[in-house]
């Protein structure tokens, strides 16, 4: 799909590339480094992993999670805003990362089965509608390799004042609203907890063997 044309989708699409980096520190206060180092340390990154961050926004994570895969791994980000993915293909090429980019939706991964060793969701469920956030679910499961882990971030109930609430009103997703989700899509969460900023929460999960996997696809 050419990077300029934005693809159908029922979530929200955000268009505001320019302001998103600014947007994101307002957010974790200034902590961003230490937000993404956060998500990295949960994934559990090894040299040689196949990545894709879903929802990548101008791929501030996906050029770290390069770094740590190193030059025998690979990091894709999607995002279906056409010119976050402009953004983040220019700050990768500055960045001198090997991280691509493209425009897809969460609900309709273009990439063929148990592709990823981890597949990141930051901040990006709450954007979804209940079915498409299903869907969404769903195709991470698909593209899972066996064994494979999703890390799901993303805020919680509690009640934002002032600059944070006005900058950030898409909403949330209870944590439990998350193991459910990836649990009902045949994944196993492991580990779930906030994430000590905000009130941002965490769930880390794994994809099931492919006996497994085969057997819920054939029920």
């Amino acid at each position: 799909m050419d990077e300029h044309t934005a693809p159908g989708t029922h979530g929200l699409v955000l268009n505001w590339a320019a302001r998103y980096d600014l947007l994101a520190w307002l957010l974790t206060r200034g902590r961003e480094r230490e937000l993404r180092e956060a998500i990295i340390r949960l994934a559990e990154l090894q040299t040689g992993n196949d990545v894709l961050d879903i929802g990548c926004g101008t791929g501030t994570l996906a050029i770290a999670a390069a770094r740590h895969v190193g030059t025998t791994g690979a990091v894709t980000g999607i995002d279906a805003s056409p010119s976050m993915i402009a953004r983040a293909t220019r700050k990768a090429g500055k960045a001198g990362a090997r991280a691509t980019f493209q425009v897809a939706v969460a609900e309709n991964l273009p990439f063929p089965d148990r592709r990823f060793d981890v597949v990141f969701s930051t901040l990006m469920l709450h954007h979804l509608p209940r079915k498409t956030r299903q869907r969404c679910a769903g195709e991470i499961t698909r593209v899972l390799k066996t064994g494979g882990r999703v890390v799901a971030v993303d805020f919680g109930r509690a009640k934002r004042r002032g600059l944070l609430a006005h900058v950030h009103r898409h909403g949330h997703v209870d944590v439990e609203d998350i193991v459910k989700l990836l649990n009902d899509a045949g994944l196993r969460p492991i580990r779930t907890g906030p994430l000590g900023m905000n009130d941002l929460n965490f769930v880390v999960a794994e994809a099931p063997c492919c006996e497994a996997l085969d057997h819920a696809d054939g029920a």
